[in-house]
């Protein structure tokens, strides 16, 4: 899944307007106009679509973390250069304060089952010899059910 994708779901699950946005990447003390908003929310064959980078995703995230939960104290996360699914799914899990047993709540609304072991293998460190690279098919169903439980 491109960051363009999940980021147009989770505008629609969430029903952020393109200010909102801008106030969500405000949050994690950065500054982006509402046209380049835009442009990112845009689909790949309209014209002036632009491709999100995973650093802007990363900042993102981090914004709708402190949205969601509130700013901590100190300095913010550094964004992520490089953002890859089970990054994604875990700052949705720590934006939206989800234990496991909600996560596959969320999952099943989306008619996708999985264990426990399953769903918490995307959750572990990389060199973790049960860490489990989370696919684009568990992310979009993920980010389907929280559109199902979102959007009634």
């Amino acid at each position: 899944m491109n960051n363009n994708d999940v980021l147009r779901r989770l505008r629609y699950t969430f029903d952020l307007k393109e200010l909102a946005i801008v106030d969500i990447f405000a949050s994690a003390d950065e500054t982006v106009a509402q046209e380049q908003v835009s442009t990112w929310l845009k689909k790949e064959d309209d014209a002036g679509y632009e491709e999100m980078a995973d650093v802007d995703m990363a900042i993102f995230l981090n914004g709708f973390i402190n949205t969601k939960r509130g700013k901590r104290e100190g300095a913010q996360p550094e964004p992520e250069q490089r953002l890859t699914n089970n990054a994604i799914f875990m700052k949705l899990r720590i934006a939206l304060n989800l234990q496991a047993e909600e996560i596959l709540d969320i999952m099943s609304l989306a008619e996708f089952n999985l264990s426990k072991h399953e769903l918490s293998s995307f959750f572990r460190k990389p060199d973790n010899r049960h860490y489990c690279e989370c696919k684009d098919q568990i992310l979009r169903n993920f980010l389907m059910g929280l559109q199902k439980k979102h959007r009634v």
